[in-house]
């Protein structure tokens, strides 16, 4: 067999499938019984097969082996890796297509790097339909096993509108789960724009109905992408049970798997401000606290009623605001990725990721092929606020932000992502900041000296005296 997959949930499933639709043939195994049978009854007739041990699987693999791994992302992956690492001999290569945390890859590489053993960790993403469809992936890790699975991953990737397949080799170590990391993060500050906009509409007076057809507009436009469409659909959709819009019916209690607070922390290690990232993990946190919320509202006053402008000039100018707040969280995660390149040389390919991105993936949408034209044109480019392009579109929608969050503040629409966005393009803008008299203060509390305009060196001042 061409491949093993090992953990036959939906997502390996499908990605089985994928492959042995696009030419491999694919060895399956997972440690439940009732899964390896589903997966046998699914291949019949495919040029697929599933084993009964990993023993199994790996003596029905051709040499080089290729064996990957779709199982939870932690202990799990740890715990394959000890039972099928002594089947395995040196240039066979193991791939993990979790969610993993990419420190762990690097130890994982390390680990491996005597046996000869070669190890891949990729980023996957597009869910149940991408996976068997054709996901947005990118490796990265042992640089000698690209050329094993290039065919095979290139092969089952989504295709962007020019034909590329997404996926691309993101560098050594934990280059490819690091770059998936941040694909996320910014999915979560995506995702939570989005939220913010319809919790805008509903103040406005806007149905679900007709919420979802202003979104189904906006997706043929420049915020055109999965997300968009997606919440468009979802709007739209009726409970069956009640006849209410089924979005109306879920709980607003909002769950995580652990990336989003991934990115958001080693931001804060990196020095790299990505707050807008780290609003849309807070607002999922925020919002697990239901029973406080409850409470609080008895308690806590709203702020008068203030008349709105005209609704189609409101919308207009929401539209604009989601543009310009998506410009800047998307400008937070390439931040993010530039640092950590510096930090581990990974010379990670900025142009690719966005390649990549383009489709396939959860955030794909219209703008990911301006951001990949940013970084052809310029690859060292500091931030995508400062590309030609991209400082056009936030002059033509930065009055619109503005007026968005202000229009939400005064009515008391919590809108975290949105007011993030703005900050950090107005902090980003700044050539002055108040960090000055920041400094005066912790000089004057801790002695830890400042530095001047006028001259060189560091000053302490008794202050007070």
């Amino acid at each position: 067999m061409d491949i093993g997959l090992v953990g036959l949930g939906v997502m390996g499933e499908n990605l089985a499938l994928n492959l042995e639709r696009n030419g491999f043939s694919v060895a399956g195994f997972d440690l439940d019984a009732r899964k390896r049978d589903n997966f046998a009854q699914r291949t019949q007739g495919l040029r697929a097969q599933a084993s009964s041990s990993l023993a199994d699987l790996v003596a029905s693999l051709s040499v080089p082996r290729r064996v990957w791994m779709m199982v939870p992302a932690g202990v799990a992956v740890d715990q394959v890796l000890a039972q099928l690492t002594p089947l395995l001999s040196p240039g066979d290569v193991l791939i993990d297509g979790g969610n993993t945390l990419y420190t762990d890859t690097q130890r994982r590489i390390d680990a491996l790097r005597a046996s000869g053993i070669l190890y891949v960790g990729s980023g996957v993403s597009g869910g149940e339909e991408g996976a068997l469809r054709g996901p947005a992936l990118m490796p990265g890790g042992s640089p000698e096993a690209w050329p094993l699975v290039k065919p095979l991953l290139q092969a089952i990737a989504a295709q962007a509108e020019d034909g590329q397949p997404c996926c691309e080799w993101m560098g050594p170590g934990g280059a490819g789960h690091f770059v998936k990391m941040v694909h996320n993060a910014i999915e979560y500050a995506d995702m939570q724009m989005i939220c913010e906009a319809y919790a805008f509409m509903q103040k406005l007076g806007l149905s679900a109905t007709e919420m979802g057809e202003m979104f189904a507009s906006w997706n043929e436009g420049e915020l055109g992408s999965y997300l968009i469409n997606i919440t468009a659909q979802i709007l739209q959709h009726t409970d069956p049970e009640t006849g209410a819009p089924l979005v109306d019916m879920i709980l607003d209690t909002a769950e995580q798997k652990g990336t989003g607070k991934w990115a958001s922390q080693v931001a804060l290690d990196l020095g790299v401000p990505a707050p807008t990232i780290a609003e849309a993990v807070f607002a999922r946190t925020l919002s697990a606290i239901k029973t406080e919320r409850v409470a609080a509202a008895r308690v806590l006053n709203v702020p008068p009623t203030t008349p709105w402008p005209e609704r189609n000039a409101v919308l207009n100018q929401l539209r604009g605001a989601l543009m310009a707040a998506k410009v800047c969280a998307y400008a937070q995660g390439f931040a993010l990725l530039r640092a950590a390149d510096r930090e581990h040389q990974w010379q990670l390919p900025m142009a690719q990721v966005a390649k990549v991105w383009r489709a396939g993936c959860i955030i794909r949408a219209h703008l990911l092929e301006d951001i990949r034209r940013a970084f052809q044109t310029q690859a060292d480019l500091p931030n995508l606020l400062v590309d030609p392009y991209f400082a056009r579109v936030m002059a033509d929608s930065q009055q619109d932000l503005r007026e968005v969050v202000a229009a939400a503040a005064l009515r008391g629409v919590p809108m975290p992502a949105f007011m993030s966005a703005l900050s950090y393009f107005d902090a980003y803008r700044s050539e002055r900041l108040p960090a000055n008299l920041l400094q005066a203060q912790r000089d004057y509390f801790g002695a830890h000296t400042y530095q001047r305009t006028d001259r060189a060196g560091k000053f302490h001042t008794r202050w007070g005296h």
